[in-house]
């Protein structure tokens, strides 16, 4: 693969909503809330879906590590098992422990072991397209997740947002997109310094981390993720005895519209106490209408910036060898 292949499966996010808004979902069984079990590019879909969630009053945990959190065998949420490879050991270890408990267990994959587990006990089962990296397939895994826990009575019918968040993440990143121009902007000003990406409680929380992760692959790249109001509690604190290190920092903010206002006065006012000792480099608001479509119009710009500092750092966005090497230490281990 190459950084020309990265770039179209950046562009293809929003075909990839707009897949997973016509996605014919098996019957699933009904629950009041949900577990997602998933790591790295398949487990933030989870972050996400349990935002939205609490939008609408309803709650979606999210589980990322072996085994299952003490809490499930008595709460007994549907769990839904996210790996794109199928092959990821925590979330099979969280599928173990499902079964074990008797838990109901929804599988989206696109194969390996947990497709294989899916189909040998009968498990609802979302077979996504295949032959992407894992968090080059978030519109599949994401959308198909949203479309579970509708189909389980947990969230409403995501399928209007689907596909409002389709269209605007087409016009954000594909061919010849609005967002490239603030995507190269915001790169040029970041290269050279380590990137925290500050977001506030609610929507932009997890688009923040999703901003982190795919500058650490994507651009191979050191960043951080932070969050207001918590951030103000203790962070800030963290500039004042080395302004030297401060000053290789960049920091960029995710706003939304409907933020509550003491949050806005917070990155207001965080920035003029702390501007003398780091450097604020700019703020990407989110676009559209429901709250899926403005998170993924905030995704689109972070994962164009993420193919930016790569270009910038001279390196191929798609392999993540360290990974791979730690995953064979493990296995060698285990």
């Amino acid at each position: 693969m190459s950084a020309e292949q990265m770039r179209d499966m950046v562009a293809g996010l929003g075909e990839q909503l707009s897949w997973a808004a016509n996605l014919d979902v098996d019957a699933v069984p009904p629950r009041d809330e949900a577990l997602v079990c998933g790591m790295g590019g398949s487990g933030i879909g989870g972050d996400f879906a349990s935002v939205l969630a609490e939008v609408e009053g309803r709650r979606v945990a999210v589980h990322k590590s072996y085994r299952l959190p003490g809490w499930a065998s008595r709460v007994r949420p549907l769990v839904v098992a996210v790996s794109y490879s199928g092959n990821t050991e925590e979330t099979l270890s969280a599928v173990e422990s499902a079964i074990d408990h008797g838990l109901d267990v929804v599988a989206v994959t696109s194969g390996g072991t947990l497709g294989v587990i899916a189909r040998e006990r009968g498990f609802p089962l979302v077979s996504v397209p295949g032959g992407l990296q894992p968090r080059a397939a978030f519109g599949y895994l994401l959308g198909s997740i949203l479309r579970i826990l509708s189909a389980s009575g947990v969230v409403a019918d995501p399928r209007d947002a689907l596909a409002e968040a389709s269209a605007l993440a087409s016009s954000l990143a594909g061919p010849g997109g609005t967002a490239e121009g603030l995507a190269r902007d915001l790169a040029e000003r970041l290269d050279g310094r380590i990137v925290a990406v500050y977001g506030s409680v609610g929507l932009t929380a997890p688009v923040a981390q999703r901003w982190k992760t795919q500058i650490n692959e994507n651009a191979k790249w050191p960043s951080w993720w932070a969050v207001l109001p918590e951030l103000d509690h203790n962070e800030i604190v963290g500039w004042s005895a080395r302004p030297d290190l401060g000053r290789r920092v960049g920091i960029v903010t995710l706003r939304d519209r409907d933020e509550m206002e003491a949050v806005s006065a917070r990155f207001r006012l965080t920035e003029e106490v702390t501007a003398s000792q780091v450097e604020w480099v700019g703020e990407v608001y989110a676009q559209g209408e429901t709250p899926l479509a403005r998170m993924i119009s905030l995704v689109a710009v972070g994962d164009l910036v993420s193919l930016e500092l790569a270009a910038l750092a001279g390196v191929d966005p798609v392999p993540v060898d360290v990974i791979e090497d730690l995953k064979r230490r493990l296995e060698q281990e285990t």
